[in-house]
């Protein structure tokens, strides 16, 4: 039996070593036992049964060929951040490619709240996933060490981190390392200014995925001050890996880590993930606090999970795609 054909547009591949690309490949993965999948940045024809595209306006375009050339097969819209926050409020592109999907795939569980409404009944949480990795029980307590990963672009806001490592300079028992390849050439001068002249702040640059993941590991805690997110995968490499975070008060944050978890700020206050860092080291329950909370997620965030929501949005749509209600959060 000749397995359906499935392709996967991405606006990121393999150069771009960021969450969309992870995404792509990781869910390539998972289908391939059931389907042939093909990765693409594009898409100008082919066979295919199904679209799976990353991206309303950078998959725009392709998702507008995908419905002239192939009307009467089934296009899912993954919702992954920028498009969802920003995009379908103010891009006309993206907006006609959200109409267009027959599905629609938001990876928070506050995702939603962005959709306009008439798009609700076609649209689905699906929480991404990553392997679960043994939580290092041997971090030094003479000092702190947080990571930030995430390529230096304005929407991550590294700035709220520089600004952070500034307004601790005072104290030598934290220590902050910074993993990402400089996207904003301004943002990267400012990196390399400020690891120049502060001794505990260490640009790495662009790192591959599996030493950026030993990172995390090895840290005591990640920070993650993103100004937009649909649900930033490293969040959830800390959480497999047993490292609490201090994240941004957004939506796609709380949406992966609960809207009551304790280790949050207001987008661009440094000052306020200054005091986070510190709270870490001088209040010796805040660190065991936030590793339980972030050991409660975890559950939500394993392969299994994501592989039957997933394989159940493909199987659905490639047998019937007219979206039918489902609980909030069902994935099927």
């Amino acid at each position: 039996m000749i397995r359906p054909a499935i392709v996967i547009v991405t606006p990121a591949l393999a150069d771009a070593n960021n969450g969309n690309w992870q995404t792509a490949t990781r869910w390539a993965r998972m289908l391939s036992p059931a389907y042939r999948v093909r990765l693409a940045g594009d898409w100008a024809g082919g066979d295919e049964a199904l679209m799976i595209a990353l991206h309303a306006r950078k998959s725009a375009a392709a998702a507008a060929r995908w419905k002239a050339a192939r009307p009467g097969a089934p296009l899912l819209l993954v919702m992954t951040g920028t498009d969802l926050y920003r995009d379908i409020t103010t891009d006309a592109s993206a907006q006609a490619c959200m109409a267009s999907a027959d599905r629609l795939v938001v990876l928070n569980e506050l995702g939603m709240h962005t959709l306009p409404v008439a798009h609700h009944p076609r649209a689905r949480v699906l929480l991404q996933s990553c392997p679960l990795r043994r939580t290092l029980d041997n971090k030094t307590p003479r000092h702190l060490r947080a990571v930030m990963v995430g390529h230096l672009r304005d929407e991550k806001s590294p700035q709220t981190y520089f600004g952070a490592a500034e307004r601790l300079r005072h104290r030598p028992d934290i220590l902050l390392d910074h993993v990402g390849a400089a996207l904003d050439p301004a943002l990267g001068a400012q990196a390399a200014a400020l690891m120049a002249s502060h001794p505990r702040y260490r640009w790495l640059g662009g790192l591959p995925h599996a030493q950026s993941r030993r990172r995390i590991q090895a840290a005591h805690v990640l920070v993650h001050p993103s100004r937009m997110e649909g649900g930033a995968h490293v969040v959830i490499e800390a959480i497999a890996s047993g490292t609490p975070v201090l994240a941004s008060r957004i939506d796609g944050n709380l949406g992966l880590l609960g809207d009551d978890y304790a280790g949050t700020f207001e987008p661009d206050d440094a000052a306020g993930l200054a005091c986070l860092l510190q709270r870490l080291v001088d209040e010796p329950d805040m660190l065991p606090m936030l590793r339980r909370q972030c050991e409660l997620r975890r559950p939500l965030f394993e392969s299994a999970r994501e592989r039957a929501g997933l394989h159940g949005l493909v199987a659905g749509l490639l047998t019937d795609p007219e979206p039918k209600p489902t609980p909030s959060g069902d994935p099927s």
